[in-house]
């Protein structure tokens, strides 16, 4: 159970870094608190040979399961080492798969697990609202369903989750903003944001929503608004428009909601000579943008990251404990927080780069 040891207390490390952030969460009466949740995080998980006592449910070494993401970014990364080290914990057989960003390969993978009669699929799924009718129908085939990093609407067979407060990490984010439009920009500034609507509708805009209205009362223009998630279009789609406005006044602050539209927006503003001019404010954390927080360009100012490595491993586990039987959490959902990472706080940067790479088996 080393591992999971180490995902406990590497958990608790980062619940720290929240603390330490740029803002207070705001009430939000779904979201346990977060000592809630470190209690449930320190539940034991079973013996790999025969699982807790009481369940009737399969034996771990009987176990098929698989751990879906839908991007190849870090942060999925980091996810798929969650699902892998609790289906490792567990003694679990375990497959790792990528949809890609297309809902015709998640849909075939999906189908594929149900034919080759798997027990259950932890999965982050490409859609809040298409993704359903499929799983639905491998959970009517006799598999259990597991959601990581979304929130799927009406999917009360759905045995439970672990997401973030997508609300929340805008919020955060935006709080940081705010301080520094007050301080550096007086109280002003003309704002794109670069988000994933399209993608992901509510999800995106619960996360812009957030930062706007930390806004709120300030100077404010928003001047582009336009998705742009993964990261060589996120470059071209920022650069476009700090062109669009480079004789109406330029853009101050940009936006972005998720880890390639943070990247390409920062890379776009160094690309166009803009540092100094135009300062970036995102989302997701992981090496690349803690390279670019450290920066001497003082682009990139903050972001709030997810925890995707608990998100992995605590959506893997819940899979697991009902596959065998223990069906107390099902349906519930949880929330992970987020976690700050601030220009201004170079030693929440530098714990967060060590958590990080222990994560990562560096």
């Amino acid at each position: 159970m080393k591992r999971k040891v180490l995902a406990t207390v590497l958990s608790m490390m980062m619940l720290s870094l929240t603390v330490a952030g740029c803002g207070k969460k705001a009430e939000e009466p779904a979201a346990p608190a977060p000592a809630e949740n470190q209690e449930q995080d320190a539940q034991p998980a079973p013996e790999a040979e025969g699982g807790s006592e009481g369940n009737t449910g399969k034996d771990a070494k009987d176990i098929k399961v698989a751990g879906v993401v839908f991007q190849e970014d870090q942060f999925m990364k980091l996810m798929q080492l969650g699902y892998q080290a609790a289906a490792d914990d567990y003694g679990v057989q375990c497959m790792l798969a990528n949809t890609n960003n297309d809902q015709a390969k998640e849909a075939e993978l999906i189908s594929t697990y149900t034919t080759q009669k798997l027990d259950g699929i932890a999965i982050s799924p490409l859609n809040e609202e298409t993704s359903i009718q499929t799983l639905k129908a491998a959970y009517d085939s006799g598999l259990q369903i597991a959601v990581g990093n979304t929130k799927l609407a009406d999917a009360p067979f759905v045995c439970g989750g672990y997401t973030s407060d997508n609300y929340n990490i805008g919020e955060l984010t935006g709080q940081a903003a705010r301080k520094f439009i007050e301080e550096n920009l007086g109280g002003k500034a003309r704002i794109a944001i670069i988000q994933y609507q399209s993608l992901l509708p509510d999800q995106s805009s619960a996360r812009k929503n957030g930062f706007m209205d930390q806004l709120e009362g300030l100077d404010i223009e928003v001047v582009a608004d336009q998705d742009a998630w993964m990261q060589d279009t996120a470059v071209q789609t920022a650069g476009d428009i700090l062109t669009a406005n480079e004789s109406s006044g330029g853009v101050d602050i940009i936006w972005a909601a998720n880890d390639g539209g943070t990247i390409g927006a920062t890379m776009a503003v160094k690309n166009a000579g803009k540092a100094g001019r135009t300062f970036v404010f995102g989302t997701d954390a992981a090496e690349q943008q803690v390279e670019m927080l450290r920066s001497e360009d003082n682009i990139l100012q903050c972001v709030t990251g997810q925890n995707p490595y608990e998100i992995g491993y605590k959506t893997m586990e819940i899979l697991i404990q009902t596959i065998q039987g223990d069906d107390g959490s099902f349906g519930k959902e949880v929330i992970v927080p987020g976690i700050v990472l601030s220009r201004t706080d170079p030693d929440g940067i530098d714990q967060f780069e060590k958590d990080l790479a222990e994560r990562m088996g560096n």
